[in-house]
């Protein structure tokens, strides 16, 4: 019998994707150079980044050896493998970029169905379950999805799908120190989330952890995908290795990002 809770983050990487395409499915070729918040990235690069990126996943499910050598590649460009992935993709015909962008997401959603569930796939960090590679697809997504938003001038509505969005900034908390060469806290924080709908908020760690965070899931979420700076937040935290943790905090994979500039100083 299938895990509830896959099946549930299968469908909702479906609907993040969904959300995104209806934001550039009929978007005017023009729209697709528009510059996003990335610096010297536009609308094309960031769907190019969202199509490398489930190509890559899904070769991890489905052909190990081609996953390999996309890992070879990597290392041997470890600072602009992404970015040359991006420009490689952007350079298509927008229309073309769109249709392989939907069939590699499709073929992906199928894998991730079909995987084992107990089986770990290999990834750029550790391997990863079916269920963990469908909640990083959509963190990624969701992110990415945020810069075409801002890109094009669209507020979009945040939903609960965010929760998978907040459950691996979390837990990439001690990842975040590392990948800057610092030690992380021994104590687990305690984080309360306002949930986007109002109703029970989100809880993560001890109730009575003296390090805490608290504040909208949305900030949050924007937060640990450097999609905003954090005094443009509602974060509010109690301690100082919890406001130190709001400095540095990252949910993806990779070297520590330069993050966002304060909305005041652009």
């Amino acid at each position: 019998m299938p895990d509830p809770s896959a099946v549930a983050v299968f469908a909702d990487l479906r609907e993040e994707n969904r959300d995104l395409d209806s934001l550039v499915g009929e978007l005017p070729e023009p729209g697709w150079a528009k510059a996003t918040p990335a610096s010297g990235w536009t609308v094309a690069h960031q769907i190019a980044h969202l199509y490398w990126t489930d190509r890559v996943a899904l070769l991890s499910l489905t052909d190990p050896a081609g996953f390999g050598r996309m890992i070879e590649e990597a290392l041997a460009a470890p600072d602009s493998f992404v970015d040359e992935g991006a420009a490689e993709g952007a350079a298509l015909p927008p229309a073309e970029l769109l249709a392989r962008w939907r069939t590699t997401r499709t073929a992906l959603d199928e894998a991730l169905a079909a995987a084992s569930p107990d089986t770990r796939f290999p990834w750029y960090g550790p391997p990863m379950k079916a269920a963990s590679m469908a909640s990083a697809r959509l963190m990624e997504t969701w992110a990415h999805g945020q810069d075409v938003a801002d890109a094009l001038g669209v507020r979009r509505t945040p939903t609960a799908r965010l929760r998978h969005v907040a459950r691996i900034g979390i837990r990439a908390r001690d990842y975040a120190y590392a990948v800057r060469g610092l030690p992380a806290p021994e104590e687990e924080f305690r984080v309360e989330l306002t949930a986007p709908d109002g109703a029970r908020p989100w809880t993560y760690g001890p109730a009575d952890a003296p390090q805490r965070i608290t504040g909208s899931a949305l900030d949050f979420c924007l937060l640990v995908t450097q999609r905003v700076h954090r005094t443009d937040t509602d974060l509010t935290a109690t301690g100082p290795d919890a406001d130190r943790w709001l400095d540095i905090a990252q949910a993806f994979a990779g070297p520590a990002g330069p993050g966002r500039t304060p909305e005041g100083s652009r």
